[in-house]
């Protein structure tokens, strides 16, 4: 057989197993920043002392009005909690 031809299989053998091998390297990448930004949403819900049912009534009215709760103007019930 054409040494070339044996030559270039190995190099495309090689190849995928480098590709392989980095696409491993970015799903632990990947898990490794979902980690770290799931701490910094909760290290940041802990800091204003909320609790779920505070944070749930904070995402809904975001969802709802973000530019109401971003002048501070939920709902009166939901800021008491708050």
């Amino acid at each position: 057989m054409n040494t070339k031809i044996n030559k270039l299989r190995g190099e495309l053998t090689k190849n995928k197993n480098k590709i392989s091998e980095l696409q491993s390297r970015n799903r632990e990448i990947e898990r490794q920043i979902t980690e770290l930004e799931n701490n910094d949403i909760l290290e940041l819900v802990h800091s204003h002392n909320l609790d779920i049912t505070q944070l749930s009534a904070l995402i809904q009215a975001m969802k709802t009005d973000p530019a109401a709760v971003m002048r501070g103007e939920m709902e009166e019930s939901e800021h008491e909690e708050m």
